[in-house]
Parts: C-alpha cells; structure tokens; sequence
C-alpha cells in the first residue's frame, strides 16, 4: 500500500510538471497568436488608417452598388455656358425662307421663333515665318565697316519665337507630355519639323527664365505666418530624391533635394521662420523643432488614421481604447462643423473643451499593447501641437492642403518617370511651383510663362510671383 501511494504522488507530480509546462507552452503560443494578429492587422493598413497616400492601396474593396442613374442627380444644380456675345462672334450666318414652299409666295420673319447655334472651331493654323537679316555697311570717309544687329529679343529666341517656346513648356508641364509627344505634335499639327535635341534646349532656357521668379518666392516662404509642408519620393537617375512642397495661402513652392532631412527645412526656412508650420510627424519635423523655436500644427487627419487602425487590433482592450479616442475626436469636429451657428465665443469655448477631453481620453487607461503605447506617449508629449488651430486663426486643423498640392507632382512622376540631371531637377520644381501658384492665383499658367520668355528675351524685369500683401489673409 506503501508502495503504491508512492507511485501515486510520484504520477501526480509528474502530472501536475506535465501541466504547469503546457501551460507555459500555451501561454507562449496565445502571446505569439496575438503577436501574429497584430502584424496581419500592420499589413492591412492602408491609406484610411495610416500615413500611406492612397497610391499604395493597391487592393481596394469593391464599391458599393449604386441604384441612381449616372450624370446629374435629382436636386443637383446645373452648370451651363453663358452665349458669346455679339461682339465676340467672328462671323454669323442667317438662315430663311425666301418664299413660301407651297405656294411661293413671300414670307414675314417671326424673329421670337429663331434657333441659335453657336459654333467654336480651330482653322487650319499657319505658322508665322520670319526672316531677319542683319546687313553690313561700308563707311569710305570713317573707312569703317558698321553691321547692323538683329535686336536681341529676335536673336535670343533663335529659330522659334516666344509663343511657340511658351507652347513647349506649356505641353511638358500642364499636359505631361513627353519630348517625342511634343516632336509629334509640332509635326502633324504646326507643320514644324523639331528634333527632340531642339526642345530639351528650349526647356532647358525656359527653365533659367523661371529662375527669378522662383527664388523670389523662395525668400518670402520665411516670412509667412503659416505653412503646410510635406514630402513626396522623386526618382532621380537611379536614385532616390524627395521632394518638398511648401503651401501657403496664395502659393506653393517645391523643391527637389536628395535627402528626407530637416537640413531641407533648415536651408529653406532657415533659422529665422516665426509661423506655424502645419505637417505630420515625421522626424524631420522634430528635428527641425528642436533647432527651431515655432509653433507647429499636426496634422489631425493623420491622428484619425492612427486611432482608426487602433480599432482593427486583434485585443478588445485595444479596440476598446482607439473606439473611445475616436469618439472623442468626432466631438471635436461634431463642433468644428457648428462654427456658422455659435458665437466666436461660444466656438472657442466649446474647441477648447473638446480638446481637453481628447487629451484626457488619449492618456487615460491605456491597455498594454504597443501600438496604444506609443500613440498615448505621443500625445503626452505633442498633444498640445494637434490644436494650434484653435487658438491661432488662419491655421488648418489638417495638413491635407500640402498633400493636394503634391498630388500633381505624383502625376507627373509616374509620367516623366522622374529626372535625370540636376537641371532637369530644377526645371521640375520651378515649373510645378509656376503651375500651382498659378492656380492659386487664377492666373493663366500659359500668359505667365509668355511673359517671363519675353521679358528675359528684351532684358526686363520678370512678372512676379510674390501675392502683394493686401491680397493675404489679415
């Protein structure tokens, strides 16, 4: 019996070693089951629920189906042409009865019953060419030879004048087109045989005409109050450039640099910049924080992102703690949204106290996952700058002004497939800094670019980029 008990504790301690080590062992495989959960749920991310731009969803769910009618929707307000006027008309053409087809005899114009049709065309166009000659004279008293120079806006042009330059540059920047593209179009349409040699100098001398502007540009990005910043890869030969682009109210400057660093920031806005810089939270921006002394405005949209893959996390507690940080953040723009119906006061009031709460949901029972760590840390220490906007007029709650502006240098990199030379670099960025600030400013891109071309051909001052100042916000 002795025996026997023996055998039976020494069984049951085996058994209770036996469990204690699968216990262990399935401890360790629910930690690396969640572990494997949070890494399927990093590569689920896409553009809604991190800083990736929408180019990387390359696997997008299927749209919902719509039962309305495609075009214009019920309720929808119609857009339509205004007539040219009179004045504006190149020509018109009558149309009438000169006697009745049944019976031949003359008819009255019931001038309430006409049908008007207004029609635009191109004629065929005829390019305009020129010959200059420059002559040499003889001079038997002085016995001096005296030649006669072509004026220097005809021979700076060389072979094609300033709107057929201004048309290059116009089809390379706003229309992507490539040289050959350009070739082509001269060829079959314009009746002009170019080779594409011809047009890389033409764009290359476009591209020192815009320099002025742009650098004219470049010194005052330092003295706005508040600039949205953000940064996008540029292919460049085989490697990998960035570039930046600064929004601000009235125009946007890019620049192409081979680095992601804050030196870009610093040699751009240099030490001197006093404004709010709207942005993400790249390191980039922290280190130039830390050298410089301003103000800054996270860009809220980014923050939503965050706490929107919070609630795709495999553990409850988790999604419990990003559901709640986004309820609060609805709050927030639940008031931002009320603006027109309260008081300036009534506005602020309620910003300020939605914000605190933010604050307050952001730190407050965070579970242990490391994803709701470092979002709670971030908070504690940048929290404050996700508001600026509320205390400082003019400055957006987003940065999503930068990263529309950046949209179209993302077109024209997947067209141009980047840049080859550092000339060809800053052509890109002078003439993407025309196109948008143009935009900006309802001007023309094409009567912009003509005046540059002419006014560096006759030596005269460069139209401006620059807004005055009582076009800016006060």
């Amino acid at each position: 019996m002795v025996i026997t008990n023996q055998l039976t504790c020494s069984r049951c301690s085996e058994l209770q070693q036996s469990n204690l080590s699968l216990q262990a062992e399935n401890d360790q495989l629910r930690a690396a089951l969640e572990d494997l959960k949070e890494q399927l749920a990093e590569t689920k991310k896409d553009s809604s629920t991190s800083h990736k731009p929408p180019s990387s969803d390359l696997v997008k769910p299927p749209r919902t189906p719509t039962t309305g009618k495609p075009g214009a929707q019920p309720g929808h307000p119609g857009h339509f042409r205004n007539p040219y006027l009179l004045e504006e008309l190149t020509d018109s053409f009558d149309y009438r009865h000169c006697q009745c087809p049944d019976c031949g005899g003359e008819l009255d114009t019931l001038p309430e019953s006409v049908r008007i049709i207004q029609q635009v065309d191109v004629r065929e166009i005829q390019p305009s060419i020129e010959e200059h000659r420059s002559y040499a004279s003889w001079c038997p008293h002085c016995e001096k030879k005296f030649i006669q120079a072509i004026p220097d806006a005809i021979a700076s042009h060389g072979l094609l004048g300033p709107h057929l330059r201004t048309l290059i540059a116009y089809l390379k920047a706003v229309c992507h087109a490539s040289f050959s593209t350009i070739r082509k179009y001269f060829r079959d349409i314009l009746q002009i045989k170019i080779s594409r040699g011809y047009l890389v100098k033409v764009i290359a001398q476009i591209s020192a005409t815009l320099a002025g502007p742009y650098e004219e540009l470049l010194l005052t990005l330092a003295q706005e109050p508040f600039l949205n910043v953000d940064e996008t890869s540029h292919p460049h030969q085989k490697d990998r450039w960035w570039t930046w682009c600064f929004h601000a109210e009235l125009y946007t400057l890019y620049r192409i640099d081979p680095t992601r660093s804050a030196d870009v920031l610093i040699a751009v806005l240099g030490k001197e910049f006093k404004g709010v810089l709207g942005c993400d939270q790249f390191s980039a921006y922290h280190r130039y924080l830390g050298t410089v002394d301003i103000r800054v405005q996270w860009c809220l949209a980014h923050l939503i992102r965050e706490v929107k893959f919070l609630t795709t996390l495999p553990t409850q507690a988790a999604r419990a703690y990003g559901e709640r940080f986004r309820e609060a953040l609805r709050n927030l723009f639940a008031v931002i949204h009320q603006r027109e119906y309260l008081s300036e006061r009534e506005f602020q009031k309620r910003l300020t106290t939605a914000k605190e709460h933010i604050l307050t949901v952001s730190k407050e029972a965070v579970p242990d996952n490391k994803h709701c760590h470092n979002l709670a840390e971030r908070m504690r220490k940048h929290g404050e700058g996700y508001f600026t906007f509320i205390t400082t007029p003019g400055v957006a709650p987003t940065n999503n002004a930068a990263e529309q502006a950046i949209r179209f240098v993302v077109i024209d990199r997947y067209i141009t497939q980047g840049t080859r030379s550092v000339w060809g670099a800053r052509w890109s960025e002078r003439i993407w800094t025309v196109v948008a600030t143009c935009a900006q400013q309802g001007k023309s891109v094409y009567r912009f670019l003509h005046a540059c071309i002419v006014s560096h051909a006759e030596k005269t001052a460069k139209p401006s980029l620059v807004p005055p100042q009582d076009s800016r916000q006060k």
